[in-house]
Parts: C-alpha cells; sequence; structure tokens
C-alpha cells in the first residue's frame, strides 16, 4: 500500500511542477500584457471551467500535464481576432518573449532550488563531494572496507557468499587483522597513493603472504595478507575476458558522510551548489541518450535493465513510491528534485515545438534583422514556422518513440534502486 501511495503522491508531485510551468507562463505573459485566453490541468475531456476576466481556467481530464494558450504565439497562428492582433505575442519585443517562454524552465529550477533547500536543513543533502562514479573512485584515498568472504569464481550467483560454498572463501585481509577504515599506504612494499593504485599493486602481486602498510586511528602499522586467487575481469571492462589475479577481500569506502545537514543559512548556499551539480549532471545524462537507447531496447527485449538507463515519470513514479515504503523519503524529494532540473533543462533545448525552440528562433529574427540592417538591406521579417513544420514533426516523432520506450521499459523492466 505505501509503495501505491508513494507512486501517486510523486505522480501528483510532477504533476503540480508541470502545471506551475504553465502558470509560469501565463503570469509572466499576463504581466508584459499579452492575452491569455486559457489555462488547464490536464488534457482530453474538460471536467469542468470557469472564466475569470479573459482566461478560461479549468481541470481536464488526463493528468499528462497542462497548458497555457497564449493569443499569436507565432504570425502564422490564424485565430487571432482582428481586435487581439496588438496583443499578439509575437509582435512584442523579443526579450519579453524569451522571458515568457523561458518562465516554465525557471519554475522548475525554482522548485528544485526551494526542495533542496529543504532537504539540507531536514534529511540533508547528499555530499557530492564523493566519488561519484568508479573513475573517482581510483582517485580517492585507499581507505578499505574488509568483506567477510570473497568469491573466487565468477559462475557463482548464489544471493549470499559463504565460505566452503561454491568456491567461496573467507576474506584474507580480514583474518590478517585488516579493519574497515584502515588506509592502505603501501603493498608488498610497493606504495600506494589512492584506490586504484591499491587494486593494481594487489591484482599485480602473486597469490601468498604479503605486507600491507596501513593508518589506523593515526598509527602506522603492518599486516601480512595472504593474498588468494580468483577470477575476475579487468577493472575498466566489466564484460572483458575473465582471468585469475590476486584478491585480498577489500572495497573502497570512506569516513565521509555520505549526507550532510545544513543551518537555515548555510542552506541557502549548499541548495544552490547541490542545484548546479544535478545541472551538469544532466547536461551529461542528455549527451548520453543516444548510446542508451540500445540498452533500454534490450531491457525490453530480456536483457537486465541497466540502472543508468533513462526513466519515465512512470519509472520515477516507481522509484517514488519505493522509497516512500521504504523509509526513506529523502530519495523521494532527491529525484523529484533531479527531474525538476532535467525537464527545466531538456525544455530549453533549441528545438521547435519545444519552449526553447520558440526562444532560438525569436533570437534569430533579431540577429537577421540587425545584420540586414547594419547591410541597409530590408527586414526580411519572420520565420515561417509551416516551413519549420517538417522539423518539428520529427521532433515529435523521435520524442514520442523515446517516450514509449522509456515508459515501455520502465513496465516491464523497472529500474529500482532497493535490492
Amino acid at each position: 500500500m505505501l509503495f501505491w501511495l508513494g507512486a501517486a503522491a510523486f505522480a501528483l508531485t510532477i504533476l503540480i511542477s508541470v502545471s506551475l510551468h504553465e502558470l509560469g507562463h501565463m503570469i509572466t505573459g499576463k504581466r508584459f500584457g499579452m492575452k491569455v485566453t486559457q489555462y488547464f490541468v490536464g488534457f482530453g475531456p474538460t471536467i469542468f471551467s470557469f472564466k475569470r476576466g479573459e482566461t478560461e481556467y479549468g481541470l481536464k481530464a488526463i493528468p499528462l500535464g497542462g497548458f497555457c494558450k497564449i493569443v499569436g504565439m507565432t504570425p502564422q497562428d490564424e485565430d487571432v481576432r482582428p481586435e487581439d492582433q496588438p496583443r499578439a505575442m509575437w509582435r512584442f519585443p523579443v526579450w519579453k518573449r524569451t522571458v515568457v517562454m523561458s518562465a516554465g524552465s525557471i519554475t522548475h529550477f525554482m522548485l528544485a532550488i526551494v526542495g533542496a533547500y529543504f532537504m539540507a536543513i531536514t534529511v540533508g543533502l547528499p555530499n557530492t563531494d564523493l566519488p561519484q562514479n568508479a573513475a573517482a573512485q581510483k582517485a580517492a584515498p585507499a581507505m578499505i572496507y574488509v568483506g567477510d568472504c570473497i568469491r573466487t569464481s565468477l559462475t557463482d550467483t548464489s544471493a549470499d557468499c559463504v565460505p566452503g560454498t561454491n568456491g567461496a572463501v573467507a576474506a584474507p585481509a580480514k583474518a590478517a587483522g585488516l579493519e574497515t577504515g584502515d588506509l592502505i599506504t603501501a603493498v608488498g612494499g610497493k606504495p600506494v597513493a589512492n584506490y586504484g593504485e591499491l587494486t593494481d599493486a594487489i591484482r599485480a602481486s602473486p597469490a601468498g603472504p604479503t605486507a600491507f602498510t596501513y593508518v589506523r586511528d593515526g598509527q602506522t602499522a603492518t599486516a601480512s595478507v595472504d593474498l588468494i586467487s580468483a577470477e575476475r575481469t579487468p577493472i575498466d571492462d566489466p564484460n572483458g575476458p575473465v582471468s585469475k589475479v590476486a584478491v585480498a577481500g577489500v572495497s573502497w569506502t570512506t569516513d565521509q558522510p555520505a549526507v550532510l545537514t545544513y543551518s537555515a543559512i548555510g542552506a541557502i548556499p549548499a541548495a544552490g551548489d547541490f542545484s548546479w551539480y544535478l545541472v551538469e549532471n544532466s547536461f551529461k545524462a542528455m549527451a548520453r541518450i543516444p548510446e542508451k537507447v540500445p540498452a533500454l531496447w534490450n531491457s525490453i527485449t530480456g536483457e537486465e535493465r541497466d540502472p543508468d538507463t533513462p526513466i519515465s515519470v512512470v519509472g520515477a513514479s516507481r522509484i517514488g513510491g519505493e522509497a516512500i515504503e521504504k523509509g526513506v523519503p529523502e530519495v523521494f524529494w532527491q529525484v523529484f528534485i533531479s527531474l525538476n532540473i532535467f525537464i527545466g533543462l531538456f525544455n530549453l533545448l533549441p528545438l521547435l515545438p519545444l519552449d526553447g525552440g520558440h526562444i532560438a528562433i525569436a533570437w534569430f529574427e533579431r540577429v537577421r534583422s540587425w545584420l540586414y540592417q547594419r547591410f541597409r538591406r530590408p527586414d526580411p521579417g519572420r520565420v515561417d514556422y509551416y516551413k519549420l513544420m517538417p522539423v518539428t514533426y520529427a521532433v515529435i516523432l523521435i520524442g514520442g518513440a523515446f517516450t514509449v520506450l522509456t515508459v515501455t521499459a520502465d513496465i516491464i523492466n523497472p529500474i529500482t534502486i532497493f535490492k
């Protein structure tokens, strides 16, 4: 029950954020004197509506977004009445149109920053200084987590590693007296400066007794670890060839907190820093979308779902439901914040029918008019949106197909963050 309540709550928060997106367009448009004739939450048949002033407000049956109708977004709009022509959006200065069209994304960014602020003073924000990927982890200090058991065969897929079962053995590092939190400084007399050098040094060593120099509580000591041979793939290539290498039964850890809580004042810059961190990672995620399409398709056809593949609102809602079910609301809000940042940035891409496409055309017209004026040539006028319709339809088709793909993957083979 908690899962479904959480999923529904997350879907509702997204619907509210999208409705506020459209509200941003409406408020700024009205402030500049543009005529806004409709503001609706949802699509499809109208459940109810009322008119206040010149704007009709209402709720529609399909809760998958919303819309705001501003008169005369393009010169080609044919539903502009003669008396409304002076207030047509396309006639306003380019900077005003830019503010109106970007207001939706700005709303998403504001929601993300406010959400990050309240996370910072309540449940805390993720410590973004910690390594976020394998490459960063390799460069981190060689502080170790000491396991209890080692699988020596990659064919051992049992749920639990139990010494003496399927070739599993007790971890040599633990038997040698190493403890979680020890900082390794040398292996076999060879200094190691980070975790990457530690794993390289262990794998390069022969199986058998090997000296590990470590620091614990500020004191340096040495332990003899009886390295064993086990099947492993290359560290940088999990799908690479399997070979036998020396292992100790350790992995990377840190003594730094995973979550940081802030005061009411300290949360202000912290929320900004965390939001900017999400902006940077959203750009990286968008750049990787094309290469993730095959993995999405493969997850539908039976392969294991890559946790790094894109998710839809359906997938995000499932994760939100899991977070509430498992009692970790911070994950719920972190996904909500991340999704708002991503939607805000994606909507600013210079592609029609996105808001960023309208902004790009407005500034293209302005720059082109300026150049023609500089060269004493007649103003070429406005861009003909009808000529851009093939590109617009292509974007809608590709975006629609990608949405269907992600939704299907999220239903058939969803990403789960709790194993």
